[in-house]
């Protein structure tokens, strides 16, 4: 298989799986909109079952949900008729996963959830199917064939059937008003939560711990400067101690392939005038987006107050350690 054939059946792939879900568009109706209500409405939890392929998706679903103020637990249909459908409390709607729609372990457990008053919410791959006829609400994911080469495996099917479920967990998002600051308070660990919860002033490196030095001094001794706070940057400030520039490791280095001798250079000859820099309320996020949402990536910002005053430093690597 040459390499011609390799880009040739991954972008069929992609393709394939892109016109499911644009075909899947026109396809929204009231149902998406009712089974919506009824997650929206009810006080308790949304309850995600499946089996397979379409049980491995309804865990992402069930998780996406869960995390963004719908909540939601994932339990597989076979674990349910053996002990575990313990979970259920009166009245929680169930969100039934299954392509052909047929799936035995999820018929099973149909008449069992209706003792529950669980409103049963199909997301299906045939419309037609007894799963569909016996569900309240029907959600259309009709993929019209799986991608791979033998046309059997769950490529196509999944990947629609996950685009609605996250399409779902959108809307509710909307509906519910789901804030950052709502999504913050179920993320506070990992680097997500780090951005979304701590500020540039909770990390970084605070003035009389950084280079600091007026624009007339030589290279020289902003060099020996920087040795002695190696930060990877000098922050350059007037007598009132405010920012006026700023020299990092990398100005020094493109420097000296030009130039010998250091005094012959003051520190205002090779600073950036006018840096980008960020106030210490800010959010770990915003310095993020600050330093990689732009061609030339930076790795250290200042960091000043509203009179421009600099109170220091803040690296990408200080964003990025490990907790």
């Amino acid at each position: 298989m040459n390499d011609s054939e390799i880009l040739s059946t991954a972008k069929a792939v992609l393709q394939s799986e892109a016109a499911a879900i644009s075909g899947a568009v026109s396809r929204l109706d009231e149902n998406f909109c009712q089974a919506l209500r009824v997650i929206l409405s009810h006080k308790g939890k949304l309850m995600v079952s499946g089996v397979g392929k379409s049980g491995l998706v309804g865990q992402k679903i069930a998780a996406t949900l869960s995390s963004t103020g719908t909540p939601a637990l994932f339990l597989h249909a076979c674990d349910a008729v053996h002990g575990d459908l313990g979970v259920y409390e009166p009245g929680d709607p169930t969100l039934m996963i299954s392509n052909s729609g047929s799936t035995v372990e999820c018929m099973r457990l149909i008449p069992t959830l209706r003792k529950f008053n669980s409103t049963i919410i199909a997301l299906v791959g045939k419309t037609d199917s007894p799963m569909a006829r016996d569900a309240d609400i029907v959600l259309d994911a009709s993929s019209g064939g799986e991608a791979d080469p033998l046309g059997i495996v769950p490529t196509t099917s999944t990947t629609l059937t996950l685009a609605i479920g996250d399409a779902l967990a959108c809307a509710l998002m909307k509906a519910r008003g789901f804030s950052l600051q709502d999504f913050a308070r179920f993320h506070p660990a990992g680097q997500l939560g780090r951005n979304l919860t701590l500020t540039v002033g909770d990390v970084f490196h605070k003035a009389q711990h950084c280079a600091l030095v007026p624009a007339g001094v030589s290279v020289r001794e902003l060099v020996i400067e920087m040795t002695k706070y190696p930060l990877g940057a000098a922050c350059v400030v007037d007598e009132a101690g405010r920012l006026r520039g700023i020299v990092t490791d990398g100005d020094i280095r493109r420097m000296l392939q030009t130039v010998v001798n250091l005094d012959s250079l003051k520190c205002s000859d090779i600073m950036t005038k006018s840096p980008v820099c960020i106030s210490p309320e800010a959010s770990l996020g915003d310095a993020v987006h600050l330093m990689e949402a732009r061609k030339s990536r930076l790795s250290v910002l200042p960091v000043v107050d509203g009179d421009n005053k600099c109170l220091g430093i803040i690296r990408i690597h200080d964003i990025y350690q490990p907790q």
